[in-house]
C-alpha cells in the first residue's frame, strides 16, 4: 500500500512528514511556499494518520519502509526530506536506512534521543468522543476542552474529524493502534544509525525538545548537522513562526 499525499509544484522532490496525530494538510501553507522555490512538494500522510492506510504495525522501521515504497512508486531519488516531531524521527530513520534516497534532511523540533510518553491526556480525550452521538465539531470541541485547555491544540486535533456519511462523524487517525503503540513514538534512533550528508535541526526556543546537551548526540548520528533555534517558538515551531522557519530552510537549501 502506498501512502496518501498531496503533490504541489514542479522540480526536485521535497517530502514533508507531519507529527503525531497530524496529517500532510497541516503543512499546506509552507508546502506552497517551498513549491514556489521550484520544488515538487509531497505532503505525505503517514500510516494510521490522515487518508493513509491503517495498520496494526506501527514503528519507525515500518514508517521508513513506507517512505521507501512511496519513493519507489513515484520514482523519486535525491529527495529533500523534512519531518516534524514524529515525522522528524521517521525522516531520520529513513535517512540512515536509505541514504541514497536523501539529498538533504531537515528535522523540526525533535532529536535522535528517546522521549518519555506524554500524549496520554490527548489520547484519553479523543477516546471519549462518541462519534455516533456527536452532531458537530463544536460538540466535539466541548468534550476535548474538558481535558485540553489550549484551543490551538484542540483545533489541530479536530482536523482529524470528517463526515463519513450524512450526520455521521469519523476520525481519520487509527486511534486504537496509536494508543496501544504509543511507546513506539518516543523511541531513540538506533545507536548505529549515521547519515553523512547535510542536515538542519530547527528547534523552538520555548519547546525543550532539543536541549544544548543533545547536540553531541545529534552530531554523533549526523556529523554534517547544524542546529538552529527559533526564539519564542514552542514545539509547533513551523506553525508558530512560519516566516522564520521558512527563511532558515530556504537558507539551508541554498
Amino acid at each position: 500500500m502506498i501512502l496518501h499525499s498531496q503533490i504541489i509544484g514542479k522540480g526536485d522532490p521535497f517530502l514533508i512528514l507531519h507529527g503525531f496525530l497530524g496529517m500532510g494538510d497541516n503543512w499546506k501553507s509552507l508546502g506552497n511556499s517551498f513549491a514556489e522555490l521550484g520544488y515538487e512538494v509531497h505532503l505525505i500522510d503517514q500510516r494510521n494518520h490522515g487518508r493513509s492506510f491503517h495498520s496494526d504495525e506501527f514503528s519507525y522501521t515500518k514508517m521508513s519502509q513506507d517512505l521507501l515504497d512511496y519513493c519507489d512508486h513515484y520514482q523519486l531519488t535525491a529527495c529533500i526530506v523534512l519531518g516534524h516531531s514524529m515525522g522528524g524521527k521517521t525522516a531520520m530513520q529513513f535517512a540512515v536506512d536509505y541514504p541514497e534516497k536523501v539529498e538533504k534532511l531537515i528535522v523540526a523540533d525533535i532529536g535522535p534521543k528517546a522521549y518519555p510518553q506524554h500524549h496520554q491526556d490527548i489520547l484519553k480525550a479523543l477516546s471519549l468522543l462518541d462519534l455516533k452521538k456527536l452532531k458537530s465539531r463544536g460538540e466535539a470541541d466541548d468534550v476535548l476542552a474538558e481535558y485540553i485547555r489550549e484551543e490551538g491544540v484542540r483545533q489541530f486535533l479536530l482536523k482529524n474529524l470528517y463526515w463519513k456519511e450524512k450526520g455521521v462523524l469519523g476520525l481519520r487517525i487509527n486511534l486504537d493502534v496509536l494508543t496501544e503503540k504509543i511507546e513506539a513514538v518516543g523511541v531513540a534512533l538506533p545507536e548505529a544509525g549515521k547519515f553523512g550528508k547535510p542536515v538542519l535541526f530547527i528547534g523552538g526556543g520555548e519547546s525543550g525538545y532539543i536541549e544544548a546537551a543533545d547536540e553531541l548526540l545529534i552530531h554523533r548520528h549526523f556529523p554534517e548537522a547544524e542546529v538552529k533555534t527559533i526564539p519564542g517558538a514552542g514545539h509547533w515551531v513551523h506553525a508558530e513562526k512560519p516566516r522564520e522557519f521558512f527563511d532558515l530552510v530556504q537558507s539551508f537549501l541554498k
